[in-house]
């Protein structure tokens, strides 16, 4: 060992001791022994894992959640969950509201359809004690900074931790999962013979990625000793799954529409199907299991070799986008752009109606009234909800809604006049009061609900497509349960003038649950991803001047050092194949130390130099256990290994001398 060697090992320790520009950003206590970084492409040796009887997709969605399942022996019938109990009228209860309502001390009670009927006949005097949320999955995208401990607002307005309301819906889908699989086969069925797969919005930070493993451990579903045993599935990359198989019958094609602006308002989506593919879809509607043919779609074997097309996954709280190209000759799936979007779900459509009664009625009124009688809310917003589905481009007879009676008598004892004085009063010309107690909407204003929203997915589109990346698109499938709203259809298809072809699949809203189940049978099926962020660790390299800034410098014992040094793994939009190992080898500080700490960063920016800049923020800790092991070599090589391509990311560390592999796990929640 050389004397500079030694002298590079002491500074990094003293480094640690010394106030530099590195103490407060977490000292990077490792400096790199191999600068080159070797990329293995394991792509042909992704483990494969323990084998799986069945696999069960969850669809936790913003505003409906469900579950569908296949048998490994039968990949090609993929099963949905029963009818659910309850149901709205106007609204196919395929999937379940995600509702969940507490018991007074906090214990669950029920989810669903029963936890909103539930929740309404009980008494106002003691709703006001149970705890029900609702939409409360947007709170995973809009929280900054979210913890283990990120807290969410019951409907009379009490706190309760995320990660427990979370895993009992999670521990709900289980057990109805569970005990639907026992009925099948007779027999109890085992948990350890699932593979779980829980999807989310593609345009999710990895916090709330990692928020949904989290919950899932919480809930029993799988346990943390077993983690392959749950997929994080991203839901356009499902739907994409899905979209591959689809046949003629199963699909709309809005470009060949015979029908003026899409559908006319007596069809609905369907107007351009043969009646023997009616009939079909009505059988599977009934029979709740669906055939995937076991070869390409129709449509699918249009496309060849380095075909683009688009996904705009709509949903009820996210819009996800995602650019996909064709591999042949498997048909793999390769992600052309990072996924994007942003919070323009069919929520948004709520909250302006939301501000529209705060606009008649006055903020603090419905403020008031939310709190005071919460049942009376949800009960106005399902009445809501089936006439925002009426919504169509043409309709022109006006829509009602009916206020529930608590919503008259509580407005009248709050402001001392009659809800129809209010309307009569506010300069809202296009919502009257109609005499069967009911708010009559025309439908240019149920419109003008929507146009924010839309507006929103419609910009995103069309900066979507001005990318090089995104050029010669030949198909834009749109899914997601808003995807079936007329509305947003025309507007997609009044911007695309033509340049792709519009594609819905029949039964949309369910699209993602089939697609995630085809992914949780062969998650290989998508062979490139984009990284949507710089991944890199914080180390000490050679102080270089003028290549580094001098309030970098640290001097120790004649040898210059540059602190705070981003060293990047993998680079933001950069294509990662499925697997794909980037190794990098560092030399800790003191060689007496019993664990290294490696801390990583992640930044937007494609490239980052050091780990101070505002872009960077630390999100992971890779803390290896070396102790009880002796390096014989005079400087302990430890490799640093990184995998991506997954949904989550992998870390693993190797003591070189000893052989000695620890596994980390990279954690964006304690940051």
């Amino acid at each position: 060992m050389t004397e500079k060697d030694a002298s590079s090992e002491k500074i990094i320790s003293d480094a640690m001791a010394d106030p530099s520009p590195a103490k407060s950003m977490g000292d990077p206590g490792i400096t790199p022994l191999s600068p080159s970084h070797t990329q293995q492409n394991d792509t042909d040796q992704v483990p494969s894992g323990p084998s799986f009887v069945v696999v069960v997709a969850i669809d936790f969605g913003t505003t409906s959640s469900g579950y569908a399942y296949a048998f490994a022996k039968e990949p090609e019938c993929i099963h949905t969950m029963r009818r659910w109990e309850g149901g709205d009228p106007g609204v196919s209860n395929q999937k379940t509201p995600t509702t969940i309502l507490l018991t007074p001390d906090r214990k669950f009670h029920s989810f669903g359809y029963a936890a909103r009927d539930f929740y309404h006949d009980l008494d106002p005097s003691e709703s006001k004690h149970w705890l029900y949320l609702e939409k409360f999955k947007m709170k995973l995208h809009t929280t900054a900074n979210l913890s283990i401990n990120t807290d969410l607002h019951a409907a009379n307005g009490k706190r309760v931790k995320a990660l427990d309301i979370f895993a009992y819906a999670l521990a709900f889908f289980k057990e109805q999962a569970l005990k639907e699989l026992s009925d099948q086969t007779g027999g109890e069925f085992d948990n350890s013979d699932v593979r779980w797969v829980i999807t989310v919005p593609a345009i999710w930070k990895m916090p709330a990625k990692q928020f949904m493993r989290e919950a899932a451990y919480k809930s029993g579903l799988v346990s943390r000793e077993n983690p392959e045993q749950l997929i994080i599935a991203l839901e356009p990359e499902a739907a994409s799954i899905y979209c591959r198989k689809l046949r003629l019958h199963q699909m709309v094609d809005l470009g060949t529409q015979t029908t003026q602006n899409g559908f006319s308002p007596s069809d609905n989506v369907g107007s351009g199907m043969s009646q023997a593919a009616k009939e079909h879809v009505r059988r599977n509607r009934q029979s709740r299991t669906f055939l995937v043919e076991n070869v390409i779609g129709e449509l699918w074997s249009e496309l060849e070799e380095g075909d683009r097309y688009v996904v705009v996954d709509c949903g009820g709280g996210t819009v996800d986008l995602t650019v996909h190209q064709i591999r042949l000759p498997e048909g793999h799936l390769k992600e052309l752009y990072k996924a994007s979007g942003g919070p323009y779900g069919s929520i948004g459509i709520d909250y302006e109606f939301e501000k529209l009664l705060c606009k008649i009625f006055g903020q603090d009124f419905i403020d008031q009234f939310k709190i005071k009688r919460p049942a009376a809310w949800v009960d106005l917003m399902i009445a809501f909800e089936s006439r925002k589905r009426a919504a169509a481009p043409d309709r022109t007879n006006p829509l009602n809604i009916n206020l529930p009676f608590s919503f008259i008598d509580y407005y009248k004892k709050f402001r001392g006049h009659s809800v129809e004085h209010a309307l009569r009063k506010s300069n809202v010309d296009f919502v009257k009061w109609s005499s069967q107690g009911m708010l009559r909407m025309n439908p240019d204003a149920m419109n003008s609900l929507f146009k924010p929203t839309i507006d929103h997915i419609i910009q995103h589109l069309t900066e979507l497509f001005e990318k090089p990346e995104v050029s010669d698109i030949k198909f834009l499938f749109l899914v997601g349960g808003f995807a079936e709203s007329p509305l947003l259809q025309q507007a997609v298809q009044n911007m695309l003038q033509g340049r792709s072809r519009i594609i819905i699949p029949h039964d949309v809203g369910l699209t993602i649950l089939k697609g995630a189940v085809l992914f949780g049978l062969d998650p290989s099926v998508i062979k490139v991803r984009r990284s949507p962020l710089t991944y890199g660790v914080g180390v000490l390299n050679r102080f270089v001047e003028g290549k580094h800034p001098p309030e970098k410098l640290l001097v120790k014992d004649g040898t210059r050092w540059c602190t705070d040094v981003f060293d990047t793994f993998i680079a933001a939009d950069q294509s990662v194949a499925l697997g794909e190992m980037v190794k990098r080898s560092y030399t800790p500080a003191k060689p007496s130390q019993q664990v290294i700490v490696i801390h990583v960063y992640c930044s937007e920016k494609e490239n980052a130099s050091f780990i101070s800049e505002p872009s960077v923020r630390k999100c992971g800790t890779l803390r290896l256990d070396v102790s009880g092991t002796e390096s014989t070599a005079a400087r302990r090589e430890i490799q640093t290994l990184m995998q991506f391509g997954d949904t989550e990311i992998r870390a693993m560390a190797v003591d070189v001398s000893t052989g000695r592999t620890v596994k980390a796990s990279i954690d964006f929640l304690s940051h």
